[in-house]
């Protein structure tokens, strides 16, 4: 123990904030903070925006563009700050996600508004990305389970506060002031960043940036988020193939390209590399339906008010909070016991979900939430963590920054995948009692074997897969 403290230092929160870090970490929460929250905050105020300006059958893509800017941006996070350099980069990501607030806000029209919040997708996106660089830069690798520990209960916050802020706003029918509100925050992240980020190295790496592969990226998940807006459960299934394809076809491409979106053998399912971001995609993918679909379920077949149904899904971040924190410290084979244990219970807390949500069943709702937000606070940032340890030094920032886009791609998969089992449920059609207890059952049961998967791939990537 002695020799492991002179090697890497001591191991506590105290050495984590101590040599001029806090004000950095404290950055890097705000960045996580402006991405997570930003991406929430829309599902409470659309009414509102839907009143004012109109255009409701456009307005799944106020989440939808602002999901395909964000994983566009954080795909390329990792290659931008090779470029040029983690502070110039970080500071023009804050002045883009203030541009995008700025549009939203003053939109005169429904046409205006999306467009802002592409443009708030890709800086959000941006700072989210050079954030997690910043982290495998700036930190020892000895503290870095408890920053990714902390980036977990941000996310966990901001999924219960964010959508919270925006039904205050939305009371009175300030929606706008949300992006005021938010392009604030983001003008003084942009501030902080030169002066927080002054020391850090230009990451290594090659030059250029992986057009192809990122044209390639925003087709395959295009065709994912139009699912989404598909009438025929037919046309939303096909395009989630396509998408899905055209996913797997980036990886084909990055991997004989000379300047890579990815890390080397980021494709390769016998590496720790790829079968880390295979476990991240598809387990993300796998929880997408719980914060989506009940609320709507809830207040149909419970009739639940709003503010109720969204503490319904609060029981789903705080959970994830507490998990996060409770294996911060985790060390050895805890550590792959640990993500094991939370890739586990994404398929269980599934499972639960599908039979408690059509019997309204409110407390194992809620548990089934509480399970699912823990499984991923006890396994994303040791996943985190492990999969930043196998990468080469090459590979350090594009490695760290890809880590958010998987996260946001397989986002945007599940949403579909979970679209379009409510579709076929006759969700589509109207939300009746009869529709939203057949959605109650499918948008869990049809992401099933999803997890299963994603389960498959986190025990190779804590178990034989090569670091490569």
């Amino acid at each position: 123990m002695a020799a492991e403290l002179v090697e890497d230092g001591p191991r506590t929160w105290g050495d984590l904030l101590a040599e001029g870090r806090l004000p950095r970490f404290a950055l890097i929460c705000l960045g996580v903070w402006l991405n997570a929250a930003d991406s929430l905050v829309t599902s409470t105020i659309m009414p509102s925006v839907g009143r004012e300006l109109g255009g409701l059958s456009y307005f799944s893509w106020a989440t939808a563009g602002y999901l395909v800017g964000a994983i566009l941006a954080g795909a390329s996070a990792g290659r931008l700050s090779e470029l040029f350099g983690l502070r110039r980069a970080t500071t023009l990501a804050g002045l883009v996600m203030v541009a995008g607030c700025v549009m939203s806000a003053a939109a005169p029209d429904v046409g205006m508004f999306l467009a802002g919040r592409l443009v708030q997708g890709l800086g959000s996106g941006w700072i989210s990305g050079f954030a997690m660089v910043a982290i495998a830069l700036l930190f020892p690798e000895r503290h870095l389970a408890r920053v990714f520990a902390s980036v977990s209960g941000v996310w966990g916050v901001a999924t219960l506060i964010g959508p919270l802020i925006g039904g205050v706003f939305a009371i009175g029918g300030h929606w706008r002031e949300v992006f005021w509100f938010f392009a604030v925050q983001s003008l003084a992240f942009s501030a902080a960043a030169p002066v927080l980020l002054r020391g850090a190295a230009r990451a290594g790496g090659g030059p250029g940036v992986p057009w192809r592969q990122l044209a390639m990226l925003g087709l395959g998940v295009g065709a994912v988020a139009l699912a989404d807006l598909m009438r025929s459960p037919v046309w939303a299934a096909g395009l989630i193939v396509l998408g899905v394809a055209l996913l797997g076809l980036v990886l084909w491409i990055d991997g004989r390209a000379r300047v890579r979106l990815l890390p080397h053998r980021a494709g390769d399912l016998s590496t720790v590399c790829g079968s880390g971001y295979a476990a991240m995609f598809l387990l993300t993918a796998a929880s997408m339906g719980f914060a989506i679909y009940i609320p709507p379920i809830m207040q149909t077949l419970a009739g639940m008010s709003p503010l109720w149904a969204g503490y319904l899904i609060g029981a789903e971040s705080l959970a994830w909070t507490l998990a996060a924190f409770q294996v911060a410290s985790a060390t050895g084979a805890w550590d792959a016991r640990w993500v094991r244990i939370g890739a586990l219970s994404v398929p269980a807390s599934l499972i639960l979900l599908s039979w408690a949500t059509p019997a309204v069943s409110i407390l194992w709702i809620a548990l089934g939430g509480a399970l699912l937000g823990a499984a991923f606070g006890w396994s994303w940032s040791l996943m985190s963590r492990r999969l930043l340890a196998a990468l080469s030094d090459e590979d350090r920032a594009i490695g760290s920054s890809a880590i958010t886009a998987v996260r946001q791609t397989g986002a945007a998969a599940g949403a579909a995948i979970s679209g379009a089992a409510a579709n076929l449920a006759g969700f589509s059609s109207g939300l009746t009692p009869a529709s939203a207890k057949g959605s109650a059952l499918w948008v869990f049961a049809a992401v099933i074997p999803v997890g299963v998967a994603g389960v498959w791939a986190a025990f190779r990537f804590t178990g034989r897969a090569e670091r490569a």
